[in-house]
């Protein structure tokens, strides 16, 4: 049984992969910042097999509730193996373009309230000596394109965080996996175009899984945007800044 606390608990990423541990018997402590919304998903992961469930609310933005929450997911578990940070928004471009008060929002929400979140969690797991940190950044992170680089600029701040935190962390045997979604059909992205490339919440969440019970470090969802990142992330810059992307 895994002490699995989960935070941006009520993202249809994160609650597929809850219901993939409630399933597994684990124990699950979910965040978010709607109570009624947690209680419900709560009750459907016990009766899905959960031996144990909790809430807690949180605005991630709040940095100095950070601690007092995970502290609470602690006693409500009696410990934690596994985090899985699932929270963030997709940043408007065109308002982040217009406003520093919005760019700066989103940088709070996407890259430093879920490096805030994982400086204390990072502490306490090398100090137990075990235990998986999993964070879902982006492939957007992984190049900036004029169509959403100030998420993607967050996304790429949070993935070098987590390459230098795995590394810090590896000699702990603490592993910290970086999970890089592609397009995903969530009600965050319910107002885009639909193809080929677009994956379901539910299949994400088996991969998620799958990477942490093997222990990767990167893991690309579907497997198919590694290649796909690849090409773009080589593509010269004098071609690149070109192309409407």
């Amino acid at each position: 049984m895994r002490r699995i606390l989960i935070i941006g608990a009520a993202s249809a990423i994160a609650e597929a992969t809850a219901r993939e541990f409630a399933g597994r018997g684990d124990a699950l402590c979910l965040v978010g910042r709607d109570a009624a919304r947690l209680a419900t998903i709560a009750a459907d992961l016990t009766v899905r097999g959960a031996v144990r469930t909790a809430t807690a609310v949180l605005d991630v933005t709040d940095f100095a509730a950070h601690a007092g929450v995970i502290e609470q997911a602690e006693r409500d578990l009696g410990g934690l193996d596994t985090v899985l940070i699932a929270h963030g928004t997709l940043s408007d471009q065109a308002e982040c373009e217009r406003s520093v008060d919005t760019l700066r929002r989103e940088f709070d929400i996407n890259a430093l309230s879920v490096m805030s979140l994982l400086t204390p969690l990072a502490n306490r797991f090398a100090a137990q000596g075990h235990g998986t940190l999993a964070v879902i950044s982006s492939v957007a992170g992984d190049r900036g394109r004029m169509s959403n680089y100030a998420y993607g600029s967050a996304k790429a701040a949070l993935s070098a965080f987590l390459s230098g935190l795995r590394q810090r962390l590896q000699k702990s045997g603490v592993n910290v996996l970086t999970i890089k979604p592609g397009f995903v059909d969530t009600p965050m992205t319910k107002d885009f175009l639909k193809g080929a490339l677009w994956a379901k919440p539910e299949d994400v969440a088996k991969g998620i899984v799958k990477a942490i019970d093997k222990g990767r470090s990167v893991v690309y969802l579907p497997w198919f945007w590694w290649l796909i990142m690849l090409v773009i992330r080589n593509v010269p810059e004098f071609v690149f800044k070109r192309v409407k992307l």
